[in-house]
């Protein structure tokens, strides 16, 4: 009868949350940019309204997307700090993954209406004040850049990374109003208003659907970008006293929080388990940045063992792994 070793361990780096949660200034960032975001919105809504500008109540359609996005990023970054229960054994940090989708969703809705007024434009062009509209731009490009700088540096999390996707297209959006307010003042071909909208919507899709590719992945539990799950299994068995590995699984439980599953068959009865362990964890650890594995370790194999063909193929141990 064959024996049977389960062994669940961690590495944590000093000062990092195990569970992968968003620091604490990420949810102080996003309240003052919040409040940035918010005010420049009814600014916009105010102006575009009284200048006549599609491009500016677009920017502010988009705007008010990123004040959505940063109310949901708020609270999920506010609730994914709660600590995990006997039902929630991870906490709540795939909140994170599903404020993303939300946004990501809202974004893709906005600039389908975005481009429906912009077709209306074109065909019906209205009056334009130019100078009304170049100022509320201007304000509006200050505030999203203010934005930027306060969500830069916290990228890593996946839902604050939305919101600064969210921010990075209306930066955008407000150079092109100022542009367009430029050259319609001197031209007078207040067409290019529409046109700008339309370059609006059309970064606002280029954004959304990288954000939306990036949490269906996760959702799906697919294995996170820059982790080749091929080189993972190499890895593992070119780790000293391994002689297969069997039902590998690698996925994200919320965003810079990958984690692992493995069947790991020993190498005969006379390794070192507890030392077998630790140098998987840190290869995984090293190599993947992967903290949260669990290695189930095993006697003999019992599904396909990957490591049999890998050898059986002539490949060599790479030098260093002990």
């Amino acid at each position: 009868m064959s024996g049977h070793g389960h062994t669940h361990g961690h590495h944590h780096h000093p000062g990092v949350d195990p569970l992968g949660a968003a620091p604490p200034s990420a949810g102080r960032r996003l309240l003052a940019t919040l409040a940035f975001t918010g005010t420049i919105m009814v600014a916009e809504v105010v102006g575009g309204l009284w200048s006549g500008s599609l491009a500016l109540l677009a920017d502010a359609g988009h705007m008010l997307t990123d004040v959505l996005a940063l109310l949901v990023a708020f609270a999920a970054v506010t609730l994914g700090a709660l600590p995990p229960d006997d039902r929630r054994t991870y906490g709540y940090r795939r909140l994170e993954i599903f404020a993303a989708l939300f946004n990501g969703v809202a974004l893709v809705v906005v600039s389908g209406s975005i481009l429906y007024e912009a077709a209306e434009r074109w065909f019906s062009p209205r009056a334009i004040d130019t100078g009304l509209m170049s100022a509320i731009a201007a304000i509006g490009l200050v505030a999203n850049l203010a934005g930027l700088w306060l969500l830069g540096g916290q990228r890593g999390n996946l839902n604050v990374r939305a919101a600064f996707l969210h921010l990075l297209g209306d930066t955008l959006s407000s150079v092109g109003v100022l542009l367009a307010a430029g050259v319609i003042a001197l031209t007078g071909w207040s067409r290019l208003d529409a046109v700008v909208s339309l370059g609006i919507a059309v970064v606002i899709v280029v954004t959304s659907v990288s954000l939306l590719r990036e949490v269906i992945d996760v959702l799906l539990e697919a294995a996170p970008r820059g982790i080749a799950t091929d080189e993972v299994r190499r890895t593992l068995c070119a780790v000293d006293g391994v002689a297969g590995v069997f039902d590998l699984h690698i996925w994200s439980i919320t965003s810079g929080l990958p984690a692992l599953s493995a069947h790991v068959v020993v190498d005969g009865p006379t390794v070192d388990r507890d030392r077998l362990l630790l140098g998987l964890q840190a290869v995984l650890l090293d190599r993947f940045h992967i903290r949260h594995a669990t290695i189930q370790l095993e006697a003999e194999a019992h599904g396909d063992c990957y490591c049999a063909q890998l050898r059986a193929g002539g490949d060599r141990r790479p030098a260093g792994i002990v």
